[in-house]
């Protein structure tokens, strides 16, 4: 071994404790860029394998009933290669034991003609066959199979065009249309399912034979999408067909495409805030490294070793801690990626979903990395390099002393332990405010991820608390007359009843258009009303129709300019209205209208698609039973329960990221706090020791030097809490999409949990500390050059 490698041995050994905090920094870097990238990568590489492999549909489109025989003329359409037919329905399921309301999507399969887009693949089972009883076989989606504990043979019923049929279960299925299932887009596997049957059997049951009311179309390669979706739009209007939409309106492949954006901008944003605090820790080490060993560096060049030589020897030791730190955040990034998949699977169902770890991603890390470890200690390198041997074996310059800018500014109250505290910290201003700003990232991360907590506890207060005001909401297939509501309201426990309307409609302003729904309200709404992201109500009383700001911008539009209504239910017809207000709200591209002028609008009767319904405490479960005997009531969803599956699920992953982060933000703090106590204990071991000789206590000369770590801690404190507001801020706004907008709101008690984060992380660094001055040599530290 060369004489060079033996001395970092034993530098790495001295230091051992440094290293290792630094090595744990850049592993919380590397390990949140594994973890975020690896977990996306390997669930975007499982959607594209799986679209692949059930060759997903390009455009989407349904119609009130077509014949069969259209699916010829729909392949003519230019730019369309496929056509696929099918018929789906909504129907109310029904579970032995369970009281909560299940809704379930039912899709026919026809066994005669093999599925070639949108397959169907069976995880577990068979395929269903047809019966003449009035049982139907069922193929279950795996995500609601798994919620309830279903396996080929058991039992559902389902109320399927007013007749109450029994469903067997058997097996469980995946489809590339459903890798996310929930209804309306809310991760609620227990209360909604998609069950696969055939179907001959669904046609009979609903009068649909030789017909479908779904179709899924694959495009030609470099095909305009818009122009084909334009094309089959134009074909399906006479069948009652709505706009025909491509996988971007898809709401499982919205869904998935979310959260894969998300999870990259999260992998990206923080694992630069830890290499960035790894960096300014690596040249504060070896700078200080550099300073106490002029003496070797002086001999070493003496003796004849290049500069060269000694530069590489500690690049050397740079890149054995953060070799160290790359190695533990590769094994912690394939542990917490492993676990981020897992709970992926638990939202997004695929054949094969296993975590990887991409080649690619780890020539990334390795190269930040090392990039970090250069970056970071460059300076200190060159100034080695360049320090003359006869220069280097003097003893470096005194201090340079001066008032400080407290007293300067007339502070003169200051005890002599604080007045040297404060000179010793404005002596080195740009380590002091890289400390400073090292804790205040700690901070600003323990509050990010505590932030997502905060805004979904709002979000969901906000929407389904003082938006949404009623209990229970039941839907109609088709617009009804307003007296439903009025039957509604004679149903026991009902105490209050409140009308809806939604409407499919095309909005279209200039060369920009985009699909949206518009709901109609109650004028002055009691049950269901618009709320903004700052909790206030906006009436649609007098205001016409009114936008979210985001569908506004995307449309170009200003409150007064005019925007043409394409509506896409019963007979095609385009109106042109003023754009009376926006709303700043939190979920989805929505449209609201007063109920009685949109019915206005379309110049039909009193009619309504919803209704929220107010109960008597306790008799949910009453009115849920009572509503299945109402013909045309289609369906009904308890917010109650579908709170209650949202909030075990959202908690217990928002657990998991607050946990996951805040550990890494308490190494940061560690490793700031840590290094800059034992760097200052180095540098000022001879005064310290000088101190203890004339009489003071260990105590009093701990103070002194843990003193500057109190301050440092103190100030970064409240600017930790305004960076992580900032962090927030942008985070809200890269992660800002068409189906989700995080409010930034951040509550009292995620300030108080970053600060008692940091208060403990720096005192266990403190009292490692304090140990050593106890220990300290006192004759080994007053020996001098001089």
């Amino acid at each position: 071994m060369k004489a060079l490698d033996r001395k970092l041995l034993r530098d790495l050994k001295l230091m051992w404790s440094q290293a290792l905090t630094i090595a744990l920094v850049v592993a919380s870097g590397v390990g949140g860029f594994i973890t975020s990238l690896s977990a996306v990568d390997s669930l975007a590489l499982a959607r594209d394998r799986f679209y692949a492999d059930g060759r997903f549909a390009d455009v989407f489109a349904s119609v009130k009933r077509a014949p069969n025989a259209l699916a010829d003329v729909l392949r003519e359409v230019p730019g369309v290669a496929d056509a696929q037919t099918t018929l789906e329905e909504i129907v109310r399921i029904e579970l032995p034991g369970v009281v909560d309301p299940i809704i379930g999507q039912l899709i026919g399969l026809d066994r005669r003609r093999p599925q070639h887009m949108n397959r169907v693949s069976v995880a577990s089972g068979r395929l269903p066959d047809l019966h003449a009883n009035s049982q139907l076989e069922v193929l279950v989606s795996e995500g609601f199979a798994q919620a309830h504990h279903l396996h080929p043979g058991s039992t559902l019923s389902a109320q399927i065009n007013g007749r109450q049929r029994t469903l067997v279960v058997t097996g469980t299925a995946l489809s590339p249309e459903f890798v996310f299932a929930g209804l309306w887009g809310m991760p609620d596997t227990r209360g909604f399912g998609v069950f696969w049957l055939d179907r001959d059997a669904l046609a009979a049951a609903y009068d649909m034979d030789g017909a479908f009311n779904r179709v899924a179309l694959k495009l030609a390669p470099g095909a305009s999408e818009q122009a084909a979706i334009d094309g089959v739009t134009q074909l399906l209007a006479r069948y009652g067909g709505r706009e025909a939409h491509g996988r971007a309106d898809q709401t499982s492949h919205a869904m998935l495409d979310n959260e894969i954006k998300e999870q990259r901008v999260l992998g990206t944003v923080l694992p630069a805030i830890f290499l960035g605090v790894a960096a300014f820790l690596l040249n504060v080490v070896v700078s200080r490294l550099v300073s106490t060993q002029r003496e070797q560096i002086a001999a070493l060049k003496a003796l004849g070793y290049p500069n060269l030589a000694i530069g590489v020897h500690y690049l050397k030791l740079v890149l054995l801690i953060v070799t160290l730190g790359l190695v533990l955040g590769i094994a912690a990034g394939d542990r917490l990626g492993t676990m981020f998949t897992g709970l992926y699977a638990e939202f997004f169902h695929f054949p094969s979903f296993e975590h990887r770890i991409a080649p690619w991603l780890l020539a990334v890390s390795a190269g930040l990395t090392v990039l970090t470890a250069i970056g970071g200690t460059m300076n200190a390198i060159i100034a080695t390099v360049r320090l003359p041997p006869a220069e280097a074996m003097r003893p470096p310059a005194p201090g340079h002393y001066r008032r400080t800018l407290l007293e300067t500014l007339g502070i003169e109250r200051m005890g002599p332990a604080t007045r040297m505290i404060v000179r010793n910290m404005e002596r080195r201003p740009l380590r002091t405010g890289l400390s400073i700003a090292g804790v205040a990232a700690a901070v600003a991360i323990v509050i990010m991820g505590n932030f997502f907590r905060d805004a979904i506890e709002v979000v969901v207060d906000t929407q389904m608390r003082l938006g949404l005001r009623g209990d229970i909401s039941v839907w109609t297939a088709e617009a009804v007359d307003d007296g439903v509501r009025r039957e509604l309201a004679r149903l026991p426990g009902v105490t209050q009843v409140e009308s809806s309307r939604f409407v499919p409609v095309t909005l279209v302003n200039g060369h920009r258009r985009e699909r949206s729904m518009i709901r109609g309200y109650a004028a002055r709404p009691e049950l269901y009303r618009v709320i903004d992201v700052d909790r206030r109500e906006t009436l649609l009383d007098g205001r016409g129709l009114v936008l979210t700001d985001r569908l506004a911008d995307k449309l170009g539009l200003k409150v007064g300019d005019p925007v043409q209504v394409e509506i896409l239910e019963g007979r095609e017809r385009t109106v042109t209205m003023p754009l009376g207000a926006t709303v700043r709200e939190m979920m989805g591209l929505n449209a609201y209208m007063d109920r009685d002028t949109l019915n206005r609008l379309l110049g039909e009767p009193d009619l309504s698609t919803g209704f929220v319904l107010a109960i008597e405490r306790g008799r949910e479960a009453d009115v849920l039973e009572a509503s299945k005997a109402l013909p045309r009531a289609a369906g009904a969803w308890s917010k109650a329960t579908m709170l209650r599956n949202m909030e075990e699920i959202s908690a217990r992953n928002i657990r998991i990221m607050s946990t996951v982060l805040t550990t890494f933000a308490a190494i940061i703090a560690v490793g700031v706090v840590y290094n800059n106590a034992r760097i200052a204990l180095a540098e000022r071991a001879w005064e310290l020791a000088s101190l203890r000789v004339l009489g003071f206590s260990r105590a009093e000369v701990s103070g002194l030097l843990l003193g500057e770590l109190a301050i440092v801690i103190a100030i970064a404190l409240p600017l930790g809490m305004l960076l992580g507001w900032g962090l927030v801020h942008l985070i809200a706004e890269l992660l800002k999409s068409d189906q989700f907008y995080f409010p930034v709101v951040i509550r009292a008690r995620t300030y108080a949990w970053a600060s008692i984060c940091i208060l403990v992380a720096g005192t266990a660094s403190a009292l490692v500390v304090r140990r050593r001055i106890d220990r300290l040599d006192m004759v080994a530290a007053l020996k001098t050059r001089d």
